[in-house]
């Protein structure tokens, strides 16, 4: 606690990687930036719980494939326990398998290894400020898939429904959750408090039936609410 309290207004991190070079440069990524510092490092799941079962950090960077199972696991502990961390995903794997299970998670963000260390830390902040950052060959995939897959007519049926039950505001906010904008960000080009901005991304988690800013921009996509050029 100690600790966390003289660390002042920096945001904490912990970093899962197995592999000792590339964890050490995510720790580097961290450590570079002056809104951030590290909590602890982990090269395997049952590491990275026993680093967890302490104080919470706010952000999880955890790789996909560890030696003894996956980030999954940690993505799901981390969203179960409502602690409010937020989970970054870094791997090599840009497939549609690992992309859509990390933000079924709750992951929040999906960045591959081949980012650079100073785009690292930008995407740490960019997550706390409430973006969902992706590198961008997951952002376009995403983006081609919801734009090309046909839509059965449940899913249209299911559009409407909820089309219907959110506010012109809501559907607003929605779009710009989607598109990357922080809270901070859609205040701003609302003309809204950041607490109004708030309350709406609630009601509209509510209404999704989701329960994190991954599952919103999933399921935006997914049933065509929110449409966007590939």
């Amino acid at each position: 606690m100690q600790q966390r309290e003289a660390q002042g207004a920096r945001h904490s991190v912990v970093v899962v990687e197995d592999d000792g070079p590339t964890r050490a440069r995510l720790a580097r990524a961290v450590e570079s930036h002056p809104q951030l510092w590290l909590m602890a490092s982990a090269g395997s799941c049952e590491g990275a719980r026993e680093v967890l079962a302490g104080a919470p950090p706010d952000v999880l960077l955890t790789d996909l494939d560890l030696p003894d199972g996956s980030g999954l696991e940690l993505i799901r502990l981390v969203r179960a326990r409502g602690a409010g961390t937020q989970s970054m995903v870094i791997t090599v794997f840009g497939d549609e398998q690992h992309v859509v299970a990390a933000i079924e998670a709750g992951a929040l963000g999906y960045l591959l290894k081949d980012a650079t260390t100073a785009s690292i830390g930008r995407s740490i902040l960019e997550l706390i400020g409430g973006g969902s950052p992706m590198s961008p060959p997951v952002a376009r995939y995403l983006l081609q898939r919801f734009a090309t897959s046909p839509r059965p007519e449940q899913e249209r049926a299911a559009e409407a429904t909820v089309t219907a039950e959110l506010s012109p505001r809501e559907r607003e906010v929605l779009a710009y959750i989607v598109k990357g904008f922080s809270y901070a960000e859609i205040a701003r080009l609302l003309e809204l408090s950041t607490h109004t901005v708030a309350t709406h991304v609630r009601r509209i988690y509510v209404k999704l039936e989701v329960h994190s800013r991954g599952e919103a921009v999933y399921e935006a996509l997914a049933t065509g609410l929110v449409k966007m050029d590939p």
